[in-house]
């Protein structure tokens, strides 16, 4: 069963930069309602055998989820921090000790807050009327996550094949569709050919360290090019490789999945999309400073000096009004342009690569309960982590 995506650049803009305009105009409160919508939207355009993916959050779920959290986080890492600082000056005689114990304590949190939101994330997610799920294991992820991350830092990057093999593995293995336990099979081992660009990269890296301390400065100049392009690559192919890997691996009773994508087009489209993006967020900035100088000139020639002279003698609340204005426009502009040149592209690559076998056994899958999942993904909203698309 192929999988389609149906939707449409110009209607995701408009979504995209209205919702942002609502967000701004209410200081952020209507963000839930902007992300709820935002995920219906993608959620539908994706239709594996031509069915529809369902999303049904609620931002008012969201919502309350935040403010839970932001209580709870706040009462942590205040008494955390407040113990910490008294130890820091009374052992080191310093606060350095502190803020850095404040960061590592604050980690495992970051972890569990992803693990949080991917489980609020599945349990409001439908297909065919059948509702997704993960099961609860929020701190085992955050500690596992902890530990993976040290060790692939020991090594150097050397094992982190194991633990992005390691992680899914946990979460695969966790997830529901209705009443069948997905699993994800096979071994870390089959991942560490993704390095291989990674590994080359660092060669040519070691090679023009040699150039240079011989003197070859064009051979120099070659290896400042080549090694960054290669390494950017690298670092797409070890994405895009070890998803496909990892999804050829999982089973859902008996279902199974491929999954095609070609890491050029995923580096392709991240690169220019956002080349483009920043562009087109240069638009505001442009208009607005027209119409300053507009106003300032009346109609005489403009110079930098006009131009320099003219934000000396503006009106304060007018600069002010016009940088508020500009930095919104940015901001909505950004927001919509990178969904459409980014976001969309991407989501669109890997829904059309993917396939899904066993369909004929979809009717033997019954409904699982609902998840209320009070707190939702509040912590990942406090956090600025994980809680995005």
């Amino acid at each position: 069963m192929a999988t389609q995506f149906a939707g449409k650049r110009w209607r995701l803009f408009t979504l995209a930069f209205v919702t942002g305009l609502y967000t701004v105009l209410t200081l952020g409160l209507y963000r839930f309602w902007q992300k709820t919508r935002l995920r219906r939207w993608y959620w539908s355009a994706i239709r594996p055998g031509g069915q529809p993916l369902e999303y049904v959050g609620d931002p008012f779920e969201k919502l309350l989820g935040f403010l839970i959290a932001v209580v709870i986080l706040a009462f942590y890492i205040g008494v955390v921090n407040l113990l910490l600082m008294f130890a820091s000056f009374s052992l080191f005689h310093g606060n350095f000790a502190a803020y850095l114990l404040s960061f590592v304590g604050v980690v495992p949190v970051w972890f569990y807050a992803r693990y949080r939101a991917r489980r609020y994330v599945l349990a409001r997610t439908r297909w065919l009327g059948l509702r997704f799920g993960l099961a609860p294991g929020a701190w085992g992820y955050a500690f596992r996550a902890l530990l993976y991350w040290v060790l692939t830092l020991l090594t150097l990057g050397l094992l982190w094949p194991l633990m992005t093999f390691r992680l899914e593995k946990y979460r695969t293995d966790r997830t529901f569709y209705g009443d069948i336990r997905m699993q994800q099979e096979g071994r870390w081992t089959m991942l560490l050919g993704a390095l291989k660009w990674i590994g080359w990269s660092l060669v040519v890296g070691l090679v023009t360290l040699g150039f240079a301390l011989n003197g070859l400065v064009p051979l120099v100049v070659l290896g400042c090019v080549v090694g960054p392009v290669m390494f950017l690559y690298g670092l797409a192919y070890y994405r895009v490789e070890t998803l496909k890997r990892l999804t050829a691996h999982k089973r859902a009773g008996p279902l199974r999945l491929t999954l095609e994508a070609r890491p050029w087009r995923v580096l392709w489209i991240t690169g220019s999309g956002y080349l483009f993006a920043g562009l087109a967020s240069a638009v505001p900035s442009l208009v607005l400073l027209g119409l300053f100088l507009h106003l300032q000139s009346l109609g005489e020639q403009v110079t930098v000096g006009h131009v320099t002279e003219a934000l000396a003698q503006a009106d304060r609340w007018l600069v002010v009004a016009l940088s508020v204005m500009t930095y919104f426009g940015i901001f909505l502009v950004w927001t919509a342009t990178t969904h459409v040149l980014v976001t969309m592209p991407l989501w669109r690559h890997y829904a059309t690569g993917l396939t899904v076998y066993g369909t004929e056994h979809l009717p033997q899958i019954r409904q699982r309960p609902r998840d209320e999942h009070t707190e939702a993904e509040g912590f990942a909203e406090a956090l600025d982590v994980g809680a995005s698309l």
